[in-house]
């Protein structure tokens, strides 16, 4: 008898193993939106840090004039590879992280939608990463044609550009997967009451970058075949000599290229909007106005895509138009900058880490969102176009926009994700010195871009030594501090520490509420007082 319990025992314990996994088989066959989103976040971890060692190649070649580290053609695949690694590897899938996290416990969902198509979408992108980081190995080496892929460069090199195509097709697929997902679960799984209108504006940012990328991912898609059958079979796409035009590659590029900046940009506004009205203990001003100007951010997004291009000799009326054009995307991004500023006005405000990267978030962004509309303005651009003033502007934009963002989404939710409190003094460090190197790094590109110092370039004339020297020393110690982040911050708060309370923000600084101060996952109805 004892043995047949002891079998029938067994079963069910083989059961309950196979209903949740340990060890490897846990996060290899993951469906469970946490494990996926915690896969994403350290996946694209690594791919900063990967993407960061190579800029560090970039900046330590830049040092000083003359070739120090690298041949030419080496330096132009380390431009190369860190832009694909930062866009495709590192800031997309963190928010894609972001989005699995949070997405589900912010609309009552008991999970995304797709719990087997999303592990499917992570679980595509470790092989892609191997084809992109190993095109380095490969006669010739990796792709030198910039992170945009521009054609006749591009149909030009070796295995190592077939090897980027295939990556970004799978990382592509990867995104069109994860996106539906994002919309069906949105659209379909939210709470009995909780209407669009209600929900936190990370769900809406997440529901509009979702539309964005499964509008804009075939058309990458696109570009990069026949740039391969172009390179492959014979085609003629891009090749003038057969009765192609190079220059429609940039324009298919770009209508996949600009959207994509603001899928890389939307979640970070999203996050912003949560954390603001936590530390200001006020709700989020202007709400509707919000997601209005969200949206009418991603509908211009796809008819700006042209200003890149204001040095291909495009006619004076496409110029203007896309000039204009552009133009009018800076009145809904006024509109978030001044919500924000106006939730802050008045409130209680306390700053704790996450307050203070989304509020170093709003300073540098809105910095980077000027130099954008200078870029905008045709005859200046045609005279910043390839400079480094570009490099500064979309740095300002994607390092202090997306990336702070992401820093102050890990500050603010981690204490959910873990259990654990991160230490605050450390989060304090790891703000002022990502904010102070960030700014000593990419400030002087403005003044090197306005002098005529071109990117992309191995070596420069003898007058840009100054702030190179100095953009390099940025560059370093804003590696460091990243490392510092990983070492002080991230790996001591999973293994433990104080206990977070259930909202570790509630009353923070020791006041006190007569309402609760907004967790992530509340809804004002009236604003608190103070007692």
């Amino acid at each position: 008898m004892s043995t047949t319990l002891d079998h029938a025992h067994g079963h069910a314990d083989h059961a309950h193993d196979d209903h949740h996994p340990h060890g490897w088989r846990r996060w290899l066959y993951a469906t469970n939106h946490k494990d996926i989103g915690t896969l994403y976040l350290w996946f694209s971890f690594i791919m900063l840090l990967t993407g960061g060692l190579l800029a560090l190649g970039i900046r330590a070649e830049l040092f000083k004039p003359g070739l120090q580290l690298f041949q030419p053609e080496f330096f132009n695949q380390l431009t190369t590879m860190h832009g694909l690694i930062m866009v495709f590897g590192a800031i997309m899938p963190a928010f894609v992280g972001f989005a699995n996290w949070m997405i589900p416990l912010q609309i009552g969902a008991s999970d995304m939608a797709f719990a087997r198509m999303n592990n499917f979408s992570f679980w595509l992108l470790p092989p892609a990463a191997i084809l992109l980081v190993g095109s380095f190995l490969v006669p010739g080496g990796a792709t030198a044609a910039g992170w945009t892929l521009y054609a006749p460069l591009s149909t030009q090199m070796g295995i190592g550009m077939d090897m980027g195509i295939f990556a970004m097709h799978i990382m592509g697929a990867s995104s069109i997967m994860g996106s539906i997902n994002i919309v069906t679960t949105i659209l379909n799984m939210r709470a009995p009451g909780m209407t669009l209108m209600k929900m936190p504006m990370f769900a809406w940012t997440w529901l509009i970058t979702a539309y964005l990328l499964i509008a804009v991912m075939p058309v990458l898609a696109g570009a990069i075949t026949m740039t391969l059958t172009d390179r492959h079979f014979g085609t003629s796409f891009f090749n003038a000599a057969g009765g192609g035009d190079p220059v429609m590659y940039q324009h298919i590029f770009w209508f996949f290229g600009h959207p994509e900046v603001y899928i890389m940009i939307l979640p970070a506004f999203g996050i912003v909007s949560q954390i603001i009205p936590a530390f200001a203990r006020k709700p989020l001003f202007g709400y509707a106005s919000m997601v209005y100007a969200t949206s009418s951010i991603a509908i211009l997004s796809f008819i700006v895509w042209a200003h890149h291009m204001f040095a291909t000799g495009m006619p004076v009326t496409s110029q203007l138009f896309f000039m204009y054009a552009t133009m009018l995307i800076a009145v809904p991004t006024g509109v978030k900058v001044f919500n924000w500023i106006a939730t802050m006005w008045q409130g209680s405000m306390t700053f704790e880490s996450p307050m203070l990267w989304a509020i170093g978030f709003i300073f540098v962004f809105t910095m980077g969102g000027f130099t954008g509309l200078i870029c905008a303005i045709t005859p200046v651009d045609i005279q910043l176009q390839d400079t480094y003033y570009v490099v500064a502007h979309f740095h300002y934009v994607l390092v202090a926009g997306s990336l702070f963002a992401l820093f102050a989404g890990f500050y603010y939710w981690a204490p959910k994700w873990t259990g654990f409190m991160y230490n605050e003094t450390r989060g304090k460090i790891h703000f002022w010195a990502s904010l102070i190197t960030f700014n000593v790094t990419f400030f002087p590109m403005h003044f090197l871009g306005l002098a005529g110092m071109p990117r992309r370039y191995a070596d420069y004339a003898a007058q840009f030594t100054d702030f190179n020297m100095i953009a390099s020393i940025g560059a370093f110690g804003f590696g460091l501090s990243q490392v510092y982040f990983l070492f002080f911050v991230v790996l001591p708060s999973i293994r433990g520490g104080e206990k977070a309370a259930a909202n570790p923000w509630e009353g923070a600084e020791g006041l006190e509420w007569t309402v609760p101060s907004p967790a992530p996952f509340h809804t004002f109805e009236t604003p608190p007082t103070v007692k």
